[in-house]
């Protein structure tokens, strides 16, 4: 396949900003179009505002700029999703819609979709989930990847769009502020711990969830959408995970590298949300069709988030 050229929506989220980045140094930045809703300066590249709910403007974009493969991250997540369901469903459902068709009619060669652990629900395996399991989600953003994974699977079988996905788990990163998802206290954590030596923790100490670092996730991302087609089995989404830990371990953790450090647990409706997902996934059929490895456990990664965030401490006060 001839060099890409991308469009990423949502460029300016948790993922998309650090997706962005890697896209670019890989692609070169003329190659990657960054999108959001919100202006941004873009100093390494092309940024384009879009409104995705705006088909005509999408469209416009791709024409403008001979999209070759689209990376579709513009998604209400799961806590902020439950406070406006009805607003959730329509912008995660009708966004997808409007990348699927656009893609569909100017024959994208491939698209990526970020789907979550969030598919699934109480009725699954809590442990080790299985890819092929029972998806019955309790959250409107649950439910609207469920459904989003079966429309990706339908464009696949009734037009032959390259569309690729990956149930991703929570996602810790240093780069970009957290978006408004259950698993987001793993990524706070580090902030209160450098900045407070302190965490009050909206879920219970001995909650376990999956987890994957950054660049792990990025790397993912990039190798599913390289892999060539044939190897690709899955149409709905891939499992994807990196590491499982409650908050009492990740607490453990820090402490080896902030010995006073201190957390409290008082948990919220977040909870309710976290007892319904999966305590670790298996991702074996990621493993086997395109070569998965993790490479960030959980120690590996305490220490390269603290030092990351120290480092960006200090490089402000300078």
């Amino acid at each position: 396949m001839s060099k890409p050229t991308i469009l990423v929506t949502g460029a300016g989220g948790q993922i998309g900003t650090v997706l962005t980045n890697s896209l670019r140094k890989k692609y070169g930045s003329d190659q990657v179009i960054a999108t959001d809703i919100r202006p941004t300066n873009e100093p390494d590249g092309i940024f384009e505002q879009l409104d995705i709910m705006d088909k005509d403007r999408l469209t416009q974009v791709i024409q403008d700029y001979n999209i070759t493969q689209i990376y579709h991250l513009v998604a209400i997540l799961s806590a902020n999703g439950e406070k406006n369901p009805l607003r959730t469903w329509q912008i995660n459902m009708d966004s997808l819609f409007h990348v699927l068709e656009a893609a569909r009619i100017h024959k994208i060669e491939r698209i990526f979709f970020p789907s979550s652990i969030a598919t699934f629900g109480p009725n699954a395996p809590a442990f080790n989930t299985p890819q092929l399991s029972y998806l019955d989600p309790t959250t409107v953003y649950g439910i609207s990847k469920v459904a989003a994974e079966n429309w990706c699977n339908y464009y696949f079988l009734k037009y032959g769009l390259d569309i690729r996905s990956l149930r991703y788990p929570g996602i810790i990163s240093y780069q970009s502020a957290a978006g408004g998802g259950t698993t987001d206290y793993a990524v706070d954590i580090f902030h209160a711990a450098l900045e407070k030596g302190r965490f009050s923790c909206f879920l219970k100490s001995d909650t376990k969830l999956p987890m994957i670092y950054m660049e792990d996730a990025v790397r993912a991302t990039i190798d599913l959408m390289e892999a060539p087609s044939e190897q690709i089995t899955i149409r709905t989404s891939y499992n994807l995970t990196g590491l499982s830990f409650t908050p009492a371990e990740i607490a453990d953790e820090i402490k080896k590298h902030i010995p006073n450090f201190t957390i409290e647990y008082h948990p919220d409706f977040r909870q309710a949300i976290a007892d319904s997902w999966p305590a670790s996934i298996d991702d074996s059929m990621a493993q086997k069709d395109w070569g998965w490895r993790p490479i960030f456990d959980l120690a590996k990664m305490t220490s390269e988030m603290l030092m990351q965030l120290k480092k960006s401490s200090v490089n402000q006060k300078a």
